[in-house]
């Protein structure tokens, strides 16, 4: 068998080499009301996606996708959509819809505070 030129693995990581992360302190994600009943927001600034469900709970869950560590940058309706590789994640429950992944992504603590929300350890 003759060699392959060219031919390059490499790990995979999120976009640039460095290592997404999700909140490790609370952090102030903004207004309440910027997540209706059944519906999600994403905060990619922070790798946190904000749900609540038919009964006005809030949850929360790491954007860091579970397969290769990428950030997920992406929310169409309530369905997550990593871009390295195309898993998909329920933003309601963190359950993979599409894999690759296979594990769920992490819940995070979360909490209405004056009309705020707060997500993240401690919160």
């Amino acid at each position: 068998m003759a060699p392959v030129a060219g031919l390059g693995l490499t790990a995979c990581s999120a976009p640039g080499g460095e290592v997404a992360a999700a909140p490790t302190a609370p952090v102030d994600l903004g207004a309440e009301g910027e997540v209706s009943k059944g519906g999600a927001k994403l905060y990619r600034d922070h790798n946190v996606v904000v749900s609540r469900d038919g009964s006005g709970r809030l949850k929360a869950y790491s954007t860091v996708c579970t397969h290769a560590g990428c950030p997920i940058n992406k929310l169409q309706g309530t369905t997550l959509v990593c871009p390295c590789h195309g898993s998909q994640f329920d933003a309601v429950t963190g359950k993979v819809v599409q894999s690759p992944a296979t594990e769920p992504l992490a819940e995070l603590p979360v909490r209405a505070v004056n009309g705020r929300i707060i997500a993240g350890p401690g919160a």
